[in-house]
């Protein structure tokens, strides 16, 4: 297994284990104003980080790269996470979860068609377990009847969201190859979270937002889901991306969904189904194609 491997595989459980923290916490913040705060708590990491690391004062970067970090931060954390909490209200956490299992195929089409990637045929079949073990990792019946013209609403925002983000990173992969990587994270992060502000000041939600604050009562529990869930997981995501193929860092990236199943078994209690693990084996068997037959 190579450096890039490790790192997509370390996001995974990282994202994991935020996504645990955020559930017993308890806290009821409305989607984006978890998302914006998440943020805000990470940004001065990543300042502090750079200081220490970075030893030029600036990113030294061509204006038109700087750009494109820019971008790729708005699309990617500003819109495309704006998309995935709204479809997540729509169509819920299950078929979210399902959704976004589109992560992987847009990352790898846009990897072939803008980057040039290519993926083995063995390759593919493991794409495909992954992707299959996903399904039935985190598919479940639900009795609630909903309206279908809702539920396909919800879908539409969905696809789109996963796209958007499965864009951002595409557009990144190049500069992380040519520049600093913490720089092109932080520029990343910071155009991702000032477009949220203005999202937010554009739609005179501010003082919502600050409503929204007022009443939380697990601080602790939300900081540390911010550290592990957007500075450590964004780090290891994207030197990820940086030291192996885009295609292969998605597919591993999804490993998430797999990693969440014995940390909800282990803290929270939950019951897992037979299916479930027929899908962990599944995506692991997939995650052994991947990896072990790179071109």
């Amino acid at each position: 297994m190579g450096l890039g491997e490790l790192f997509a595989l370390s996001c995974a459980l990282a994202w994991a284990v935020a996504v645990i923290l955020f559930k017993k916490s308890g806290e009821h913040l409305p989607p984006f104003a978890l998302n914006l705060v998440k943020n805000a708590v990470v940004l001065p990491l990543f300042g502090v980080t750079l200081l220490a690391v970075e030893s030029s004062a600036g990113p030294n970067m061509p204006w038109a790269d700087l750009g494109l970090a820019a971008v790729s931060g708005v699309i990617g954390i500003a819109i495309g996470d704006t998309l995935y909490f709204r479809a997540l209200n729509a169509i819920g956490a299950s078929r979210m979860a399902v959704a976004q299992a589109l992560y992987s195929p847009f990352v790898i089409l846009l990897s072939i068609l803008v980057l040039g990637e290519r993926l083995s045929v063995w390759q593919f079949g493991g794409v495909a377990l992954v992707l299959a073990g996903i399904v039935l990792v985190t598919y479940t019946r639900s009795p609630e009847r909903r309206d279908a013209r809702a539920l396909r609403a919800g879908v539409m925002w969905a696809v789109i969201a996963v796209f958007m983000m499965a864009a951002g990173v595409v557009i990144a992969k190049p500069l992380l190859e040519q520049h600093s990587f913490l720089w092109v994270v932080s520029l990343r992060v910071a155009a991702g979270f000032a477009g949220m502000l203005a999202i937010a000041i554009g739609r005179r939600q501010l003082s919502a937002l600050w409503r929204a604050y007022r009443g939380v009562t697990h601080w602790p529990a939300i900081v540390a889901g911010g550290i592990v869930g957007t500075y450590l997981s964004m780090m290891l995501w994207l030197a990820g991306y940086k030291y192996t193929q885009a295609s292969i860092a998605a597919v591993l990236n999804e490993l998430a969904a797999v990693f969440i199943l014995p940390l909800a078994v282990w803290f929270l209690g939950e019951r897992v189904q037979r299916r479930q693990y027929v899908g962990v084996t599944l995506a692991l068997a997939g995650v052994v194609l991947v990896i072990g037959l790179k071109p």
